[in-house]
């Protein structure tokens, strides 16, 4: 159930919220999507022993560029399945919020975290 501009969705318990595995990872590489039907880029993301390197395609070619993301701790869901889009199998959802025209804005912490760290 997703939420509407400006609305929430139903309440949720604790534990639900547990069901979400979100983590802190490192951008590894960064690569145009030239096949994607809107912008994108491939990335590959680190996020430590125990998860390891995981791939997602993502929709933030407004705001960032290939060489600015490498290096970039970013937020990102590791428990979905993976998922095709396109010829590319996603297997995480990085996270991100849209800015005023739409275009998203990544989630990161604003120090540095240990890569595999869990948001609570």
């Amino acid at each position: 159930m997703a939420a509407e501009a400006g609305g929430a969705t139903a309440p949720i318990t604790y534990d639900d919220f547990l069901k979400v595995d979100i983590r802190v990872g490192v951008i590894l590489s960064a690569e145009p999507y030239p096949e994607a039907r809107k912008p994108a880029f491939k990335l590959s993301v680190d996020f430590g022993p125990g998860i390891g390197v995981k791939r997602s395609s993502v929709q933030i070619t407004k705001h960032y560029t290939l060489e600015g993301l490498v290096g970039k701790q970013v937020a990102a869901v590791v428990n979905f399945p993976p998922k095709q889009i396109g010829k590319f199998i996603s297997e995480v959802l990085v996270l991100g919020f849209p800015d005023g025209d739409g275009g998203v804005v990544l989630i990161a912490p604003t120090q540095n975290v240990p890569v595999g760290g869990r948001l609570f």
